[in-house]
């Protein structure tokens, strides 16, 4: 309850008070006497300390009442605030761990990434390696196939000359024709 509550209950007592020691109109079945006759007018006695011990005990619990609706106010406001900040905080440091996690994750798919170019590099260096190899390994089957074939020829027109000294003519004739 609040102060305005509180006055116009005080406000109202005042009233039921001040009707009880007032005096009543007259009803309205008589008509006033319009003489100058004196009225007596009786007054009427303090109100009982049963009806004041009542406005006490309304207002003290007028009282109590809006003490605690204060209490179950503030009491729910710093429930709620508890509960807000709990939950804040809960979904911070969750927050925190995913970014974590996240970031771990993303250095080792880096770490990977990295590892994965360096194999590549390796393996593409290999690989011209055995190319270069290859291709070295060609080469000398071309120049041995080359120098074989100088020999063959120095060979062959050796022969000739044998046979153009002795005047003796060859046995085979590029061995497919036969002599």
């Amino acid at each position: 309850m609040g102060e305005d509550e509180r006055r116009n209950l005080a406000s109202e007592l005042a009233k039921d008070v001040a009707e009880e020691k007032g005096v009543l109109p007259p009803p309205a079945e008589q008509k006033p006497d319009d003489s100058k006759a004196l009225t007596i007018v009786e007054k009427v006695a303090d109100p009982p300390a049963e009806k004041i011990a009542d406005r006490d005990a309304i207002l003290a619990r007028v009282e109590t009442e809006k003490r605690m609706s204060l209490i179950r106010a503030w009491e729910d406001s710093v429930k709620k605030l508890k509960l807000k900040n709990r939950a804040i905080k809960k979904m911070s440091a969750i927050t925190s761990w995913e970014n974590t996690k996240k970031a771990s994750i993303e250095a080792q798919l880096k770490k990977i990434e990295e590892d994965l170019e360096k194999k590549k590099a390796e393996y593409a260096e290999k690989m011209k390696n055995k190319v270069a190899m290859v291709h070295k390994a060609a080469e000398e089957k071309r120049a041995f196939t080359e120098a074989k074939r100088g020999e063959d020829i120095l060979k062959a027109e050796e022969v000739a000359a044998k046979y153009r000294a002795s005047g003796l003519s060859p046995i085979k004739l590029f061995g497919c024709f036969g002599a």
